[in-house]
C-alpha cells in the first residue's frame, strides 16, 4: 500500500465553497398553489449522513421536501446541525408562503441532525401541536453473527 494522498483545500477553494453554499440558500423558494391549508405534517429524517425535512399536508400528500444536498452540503457536512437547521429554515419559508401555521412534527432517524431541525422550526414562531418520536427500535431483532473463533 502507498502513502495516502490528503487533500488540503486552499483559502481561495473554501471562500468559493462558502458563496457557492449562500447562493443556494440565497434562491427563492417555488411554491406552487395549494387549496387553503392551515395545518401541516413536517417529518424530519435524519441519518448518519444526511437529513431530509418534509411538509406535507394533514392527509400526508407531499407539498414540499428538502435535503442538505439539495442546499449545497456535500460529503460529512450534509450530516450537520448546522446543514439541518438551513434546511428548516428554508422549508420554514416555503412553509409561511403557502400560509401554514399550525405543525404536527415528526421524527425519525438517529442523525445529528435531528435536534437542531426541530430547534430550528420552533425559533421562526410557528405553532407545535405535537412531536413524535417514529424511529424503529427492535424488539430483540435479528439473530447475531456466530462467535468468532480464531
Amino acid at each position: 500500500m502507498g502513502k495516502k494522498h490528503v487533500i488540503k483545500k486552499t483559502e481561495e477553494e473554501m471562500i468559493k465553497e462558502g458563496e457557492q453554499l449562500e447562493k443556494a440558500l440565497s434562491k427563492e423558494p417555488k411554491v406552487s398553489k395549494v387549496a387553503a391549508v392551515r395545518e401541516g405534517k413536517i417529518h424530519i429524517f435524519s441519518s448518519y449522513n444526511n437529513t431530509i425535512v418534509t411538509l406535507a399536508d394533514t392527509a400526508g400528500n407531499v407539498l414540499a421536501s428538502k435535503s442538505a444536498g439539495k442546499l449545497g452540503f456535500k460529503g460529512s457536512k450534509k450530516s450537520t446541525p448546522f446543514a439541518a437547521s438551513k434546511i428548516a429554515e428554508t422549508l420554514g419559508a416555503v412553509a409561511e408562503k403557502m400560509g401554514i401555521k399550525k405543525f404536527q412534527i415528526i421524527v425519525k432517524g438517529i442523525g445529528s441532525g435531528r435536534e437542531s431541525a426541530l430547534r430550528s422550526i420552533a425559533n421562526q414562531g410557528f405553532e407545535i401541536s405535537s412531536i413524535k418520536d417514529i424511529t424503529p427500535v427492535p424488539h430483540n431483532g435479528c439473530r447475531p453473527k456466530k462467535p468468532r473463533r480464531l
